[in-house]
């Protein structure tokens, strides 16, 4: 098994990306993954629980731009 780790996502993000995080790690919709915090019981708590609890996503961040050269 890989290096697999679970980040908050920045390109499939709605309120804290923690769903398209989940989604990204999994290999599925991120549609699915919300749908799923929605119908189950203390979902929300949990969703809480990983928005801080999980780190952001180092590899989909924008890198800033060097400064052209005069």
């Amino acid at each position: 098994m890989g290096d697999k780790k679970l980040y908050k996502s920045t390109k499939n993000k709605i309120l804290g990306g923690v769903c398209g995080g989940i989604a990204e790690y999994f290999s599925v919709d991120p549609l699915l993954v919300r749908a799923a915090f929605v119908v189950l019981p203390g979902s929300l708590l949990l969703y809480i629980i990983l928005w801080f609890a999980c780190p952001t996503n180092p590899g989909t961040g924008q890198m800033a731009q060097p400064a052209p050269a005069q």
